[in-house]
């Protein structure tokens, strides 16, 4: 399965030029129909907006892209906006600019600026992540053991998901699919074989750049 770039999580900015606003609404997406479904409700939260305009990367590939300029003049907006998620190498995004008309033509040289302006500043407020195919797992340790498996994944840099408590303590790590094997080993080696990895599934995990 390929790595890829998107964002981390639905993000919102806003900025203001002739007194028009543009209003950025920006998310990961897994799949197509998701990004048309992050779209609707976007158009449907500022349905009395002037334009609604969107463009997307819908696959881990880079070929399920579409885009709308929503009455805008042509290519002044989704290309613009298209460009910026393209230019960040950005995949599974969805990014919708939404435009309150102040009054103020800006020109087709003007709303280009804009429009890019927003997407980029819905990129940086979303924060770009990498989403690495990964096996998860689930550790269980005694209470008393606990504290060397967190210090265990810090030293060996492996990502803890999320941890339970109940009769022992469990966290479940994210485990990029080509380290599984040294995942083991490294856990083997550091416990002399007493702690075990159980498999809880397998997907994509966002990790920080």
């Amino acid at each position: 399965m390929k790595d890829y770039l998107s964002v981390a999580a639905e993000a919102e900015c806003e900025y203001v030029i002739e007194r028009s606003r543009f209003i950025t609404h920006i998310a990961p997406v897994n799949g197509e129909e998701e990004a048309k479904a992050f779209v609707e409700k976007i158009r449907k939260a500022h349905s009395l907006a002037t334009h609604n305009c969107y463009a997307y990367i819908a696959d881990e590939n880079g070929l399920k892209q579409k885009f709308s300029d929503d009455g805008a003049p042509q290519g002044t907006a989704c290309m613009p906006m298209l460009e910026v998620l393209k230019s960040h190498g950005l995949k599974k995004c969805a990014a919708v600019v939404t435009r309150y008309f102040g009054g103020v033509k800006l020109g087709a040289g003007g709303l280009v600026r804009a429009y890019a302006k927003a997407a980029a500043d819905g990129v940086r407020a979303a924060k770009i992540v990498k989403y690495v195919f990964c096996d998860f797992v689930r550790v269980g340790a005694g209470y008393e053991t606990f504290p060397a498996l967190l210090k265990f994944s810090e030293k060996k840099n492996y990502k803890i998901m999320d941890t339970q408590f109940s009769e022992r303590a469990e966290a479940a790590f994210a485990v990029p699919r080509e380290k599984r094997a040294a995942f083991e080993e490294d856990l083997a080696e550091a416990f002399g074989g007493k702690l075990r990895a159980e498999n809880a599934g397998s997907g994509y995990y966002a990790f920080g750049e």
